[in-house]
C-alpha cells in the first residue's frame, strides 16, 4: 500500500529512542524526510546517524517557549516544507497524584503538557491542507495506570486538547489526533519494570494482562503512527487511538 509519504517532511519530538525513533523508521522506511528532536545532543546526533541523510536533528527542550518554533524552521530550511508532527514527551515521574510532589506537578505540566501543546500550536501556524498532526499520549486517557499520577491527570487532558484543535484546526484542512500507546518494551518500559524490584516478575505479570500475552514491539507502534500522519489516513481526525493489544476495556 502505497502511504504517500514520499519527500514529505515530518518533525518528532522525543524520538532520539523508543517510540518516535520506531515511527521516524518507518515513516524513513516509506520515503519521507524528518527532523529529529530530543533534549539529549548526543542521542539526537545517535539517532540520526542510524536514519541517514533523510533525517536532521535538533536537539530541544519543549519547555523552552522558543524550541518548536525552531524546529519549525529547521525542517523548512533543511528540507523546504513541513506536512506534520509526531509530538511525544518524556514519562513523567511516578508516584500517586497524591504524594508526588508541587515541584513535580509543575515540572511535568510544563513538559508534558505546555510544552505539547504549544508545539502544536506552533506546527499548525506552519500546515496547509493534508497537514497532520499526533500527540502520543497512553493508555492512561482512558483508564489510570497505577503509580502514575502525573500521567493519569495530565495526558487525559491532552486527548481533550487534541480533540479541540481537530475541531479548529479541521476548517484548513490540518487533521489532529492522539494515539494511546499500551506496553511496549522501550527504556521506559525497561526502566519501570526495573523499579519494582523484579523486572522478570514485573514482565510476566504485564503480559498476562494483555489479550495478546505480549508487550508490543515499537516498529508495531510506528507503522501504525506512520500510516495516521500519511495522506493514506486523510479523513482520520479528533480520534483517540489505542495501540494497546486489546488492554483497554472501553468500546
Amino acid at each position: 500500500m502505497d502511504l504517500g509519504l514520499s519527500e514529505r517532511v515530518y518533525v518528532l519530538t522525543g524520538a532520539s529512542r523508543g517510540l518516535g525513533f520506531a515511527t521516524a523508521e518507518c515513516l524513513v522506511a516509506d520515503g519521507a524526510r524528518v527532523v529529529l528532536s530530543a533534549r539529549s545532543a548526543d542521542g539526537v546526533a545517535a539517532a540520526c546517524e542510524k536514519l541517514g541523510d533523510r533525517a536532521f536533528g535538533v536537539p530541544a527542550d519543549l519547555r523552552d517557549p522558543a524550541a518548536a518554533g525552531h524546529l519549525v524552521a529547521a525542517a523548512q530550511e533543511r528540507f523546504g516544507r513541513l506536512d506534520g508532527a509526531l509530538l511525544s514527551v518524556g514519562g513523567p515521574p511516578r508516584g500517586t497524584a497524591a504524594e508526588v510532589s508541587d515541584d513535580q506537578w509543575r515540572d511535568s505540566f510544563e513538559t508534558v503538557f505546555l510544552g505539547a501543546v504549544r508545539a502544536a500550536r506552533t506546527v499548525a501556524g506552519a500546515l496547509g491542507e493534508g497537514g497532520a498532526i499526533g500527540f502520543v499520549l497512553s493508555t492512561s486517557v482512558r483508564g489510570p495506570i497505577p503509580g502514575l499520577g502525573i500521567s493519569n491527570g495530565l495526558r487525559p487532558g491532552l486527548a481533550g486538547v487534541a480533540k479541540d484543535m481537530a475541531d479548529e484546526y479541521g476548517p484548513r484542512g490540518v487533521r489532529v489526533f492522539s494515539l494511546l500507546p499500551g506496553r511496549f518494551l522501550t527504556d521506559r518500559n525497561r526502566e519501570l519494570f526495573a523499579a519494582t524490584g523484579d523486572a522478570d516478575s514485573a514482565r510476566a505479570e504485564a503480559e498476562a494482562s494483555i489479550p495478546l500475552r505480549r508487550i508490543g514491539a515499537p516498529a508495531e507502534f510506528g507503522r501504525v503512527a506512520a500510516f495516521l500522519l500519511s495522506p493514506a489516513a486523510s479523513y482520520v481526525s479528533g480520534a483517540a487511538i489505542p495501540i494497546d493489544g486489546a488492554v483497554l476495556r472501553s468500546l
